[in-house]
């Protein structure tokens, strides 16, 4: 059994995660939830299409949203040229028309972008992204000023008898954009070019000796990324029906690699992770703490620092711990990583909560409730009482995190010197 699953790992991999897109919205069905794995599917689209730059290529891109952006414009221009009888197209086709907008505006700006690479590409990509955010406002018949332009998707033919007006019809078409988009580009990555890209991020000397441009290899990479963009912008565009020049700015772009890094630049299915970590945080835990951003900007910087193959690699590392029937081995170290690290991370919370809370300036009543007790940021107590409980975890997870690496490195050993276990 388990042989016949390592060779069918792919087709698997593939049959569940279009199993997943089917069944989710049986699982989730308020309109709330709705909302947010359509979210998750445009997210999807948008983080591998940017991973194409950053994961296989090496190219950091600081303004890759411009071509979300103009894909999401374009397709609400277009729907509003189907309600207004001057275009006929299928709705659920518009945002292809996104995606060749992204294609038309990465053909000149790529050809600039790339180059150079490195830092370059970084900052030619972060001067480009900012030109677009402020030229969005000087061509308010366009990009409608700083109101944005709307549109009504419910409009036009209606192939299947679907008029896209329900959520779940919406969550459908993105669905299935989707999981086409999603193939597409993981083929790409089996592609001559697709294994050039990868060799222009590890060896660009070596590409070019054995007869390849290097730009021009980051140029079609660069255009292929952007089309993918566009069509996630498009989906955008129908599901919010408005943009607004917001589409263009930095921390779109910032967005899309704070997660992708997260989820895993340097496995496929990492920014799929990323996806969902995106929507959830912006979506829901927005709505449960004001920190948020402090949280993600923390979580951000340990992954970088101890894990950064993000989210994905992790959860590699530890498939072939267990492949190797080590897993127990991790199991009593991991115990004493969390009993160390939950009152260290319950007595952060609590201290950047009341924080927060004492900036509210929220009167007399402001108090915080952290396990049944009400802290009150104005008094000197719960700071004291945090502080010192943060200095005793710090000490206690500093324990653990030795003693679990010890035990990692001694599972990483095992694995080495087997039959097999070196790759």
């Amino acid at each position: 059994m388990a042989g016949w699953m390592a060779r069918h790992r792919q087709g698997l991999a593939w049959s569940s995660f279009a199993f997943l897109l089917v069944l989710a919205p049986r699982l989730f069905t308020s309109s709330l939830e709705l909302a947010v794995l359509t979210q998750i599917g445009v997210a999807i689209i948008a983080c591998l299409a940017f991973n194409i730059l950053l994961g296989q290529g090496g190219l950091l891109s600081f303004g890759h949203a411009i071509y979300s952006g103009l894909g999401g414009f374009l397709t609400l221009h277009a729907l509003n040229a189907v309600a207004a009888g001057g275009l006929v197209l299928p709705v659920s086709l518009l945002p292809l028309l996104g995606g060749a907008a992204g294609l038309a505006l990465a053909v000149p700006l790529g050809y600039l972008s790339t180059r150079r690479g490195g830092t370059a590409f970084a900052m030619i990509t972060l001067g480009l992204g900012e030109l677009m955010w402020a030229l969005a406002p000087l061509l308010p018949g366009f990009f409608g000023g700083e109101g944005g332009i709307f549109g009504n998707r419910v409009v036009g033919a209606r192939p299947l008898g679907l008029s896209l007006g329900p959520q779940l019809e919406l969550y459908y078409l993105v669905a299935c954009y989707g999981l086409v988009c999603t193939a597409l580009m993981y083929a790409f990555t089996r592609t001559p070019l697709g294994r050039m890209l990868e060799a222009t991020r590890e060896r660009p000397e070596r590409v070019g000796f054995v007869g390849y441009d290097v730009r021009q290899v980051r140029w079609l990479a660069f255009m292929i990324s952007a089309f993918f963009m566009g069509v996630a912008g498009g989906l955008a565009a129908l599901d919010f029906e408005r943009v607004t020049a917001e589409a263009f700015g930095t921390a779109r772009s910032a967005n899309l690699l704070l997660f992708t890094v997260l989820g895993g630049s340097t496995v496929f299915f990492g920014p799929v992770i990323g996806a969902v970590l995106m929507v959830v945080a912006s979506v829901l835990l927005s709505e449960l703490s004001r920190a948020w951003l402090l949280y993600l900007g923390l979580v951000f910087i340990a992954m970088v620092m101890h894990a950064p193959g993000g989210l994905a690699g992790l959860l590699l590392a530890h498939l072939r711990v267990a492949e190797q029937g080590l897993l127990a081995r991790l199991l009593g170290p991991y115990a004493l990583l969390l009993l160390a690290a939950l009152p260290t991370l319950l007595a952060f919370a609590a201290l950047a909560e009341m924080a927060y809370l004492l900036q509210a300036d929220s009167g007399p009543g402001g108090h915080l409730q952290v396990l049944g007790l009400a802290l009150d940021p104005r008094q000197a107590a719960p700071w004291l009482l945090g502080i010192l409980v943060l200095l005793l975890g710090i000490v206690l997870f500093e324990i653990a995190r030795r003693r679990f690496l010890r035990v990692w490195r001694e599972v990483q050993g095992r694995i080495a010197v087997r039959p097999g276990g070196a790759r």
